[in-house]
């Protein structure tokens, strides 16, 4: 087997013998592959938001007797469908639209800081501690991703009820602070990404379980609690049955249910509806913007090892 010697004295094998060196790059194929299959994500990711754009822009009588696929006149006409359907979005709303996107905002955040905490804490502790019952606790977290929201929907609200939190804020932060998959994927970070002669050499400092934690162990999984907190923040804004379960009162109301009481009514204006669903994904877009890179580098934590 024949070896080469670099300048620096080190020696390597370039190939086996008799076997001919094979790129790692891929092949043309592969990538005009890669590539049609990207485009083809793309386009069935931002089409339903383009779509939206455009249905914003009219009335009800241009939604089904012009193009689906693009405007229904010049710019001119553009610029005050869009001014038409936002005071008509006003209009149906009594000016309560806005109230509801900050209602959102409030129960995502809040889910989201406390639900982030609760699961990297969780795994952290799954990680890196052992206590009886740990198998048995990961099993029963497990468990809870298999379980469909809905089915535990109705015996949350029997319990809220009873506590009377129904009809409040509490009703929906509570619930969303809990994420199991949130718990796992804290544990997984936890597992690869925080050393554990880090945590003895700390311990042997003499710092306690709870300085550790917050100063040291937070700060190496900063990129995973993003990632958890933009799991948890867009599952709370999405949510439409709990809230519409557990609130009833108008000035409390999460975006989604708002806009679903509005095409509850008789021939509702579909255009202005539009409108609200645009305006009320804008701050999920500006959010994902600007935590691209920690969420990136979240998603890819723990991927190699060594």
């Amino acid at each position: 087997m024949s070896t080469l010697t670099t300048k620096s004295g080190i020696k390597y094998r370039p190939s086996l013998e008799g076997v001919p060196v094979r790129s790692v790059a891929p092949s043309s194929a592969a990538k005009w592959i890669t590539t049609g299959l990207l485009l083809l994500a793309l386009v069935y990711f931002l089409f339903p938001v383009y779509w939206v754009i455009i249905a914003s822009s009219k009335s009800n009588p241009e939604l089904v007797g012009s193009s689906g696929v693009w405007f229904a006149s010049g710019f001119d006409g553009i610029v005050q469908g869009f001014a038409d359907n936002y005071r008509r979005l006003m209009s149906w709303t009594h000016g309560m639209f806005w109230r509801w996107v900050l209602n959102s905002l409030v129960y995502s955040t809040v889910a989201g800081v406390i639900g982030t905490l609760i699961s990297v804490m969780a795994g952290y502790g799954l990680a890196k501690f052992r206590f009886p019952g740990k198998n048995v606790a990961m099993g029963v977290i497990m468990g809870g991703l298999l379980l469909p929201v809905a089915l535990l929907t109705i015996p949350m609200y029997i319990v809220f009820q009873h506590l009377g939190l129904t009809n409040t804020m509490a009703a929906i932060i509570i619930p969303s602070c809990v994420s199991p998959f949130g718990v796992f994927l804290g544990r997984v970070y936890a597992q690869s990404s925080v050393p554990t002669e880090l945590i003895e050499a700390a311990r042997i400092d003499g710092a306690s379980e709870a300085r550790i934690f917050f100063t040291m162990v937070l700060r190496l999984l900063a990129p995973a609690m993003v990632t958890i907190f933009l799991f948890i923040f867009v599952a709370t804004w999405n949510n439409f049955l709990l809230p519409l379960m557990m609130v009833s009162s108008q000035e409390i109301k999460p975006v989604t249910l708002g806009l679903y009481g509005m095409m509850s009514y008789y021939n509702p204006e579909k255009g202005a509806v539009m409108m609200g669903a645009l305006l009320g994904v804008v701050p999920l877009i500006i959010l994902f913007l600007g935590l691209q890179k920690y969420w990136q580098s979240g998603l890819a934590a723990g991927s190699v090892k060594g």
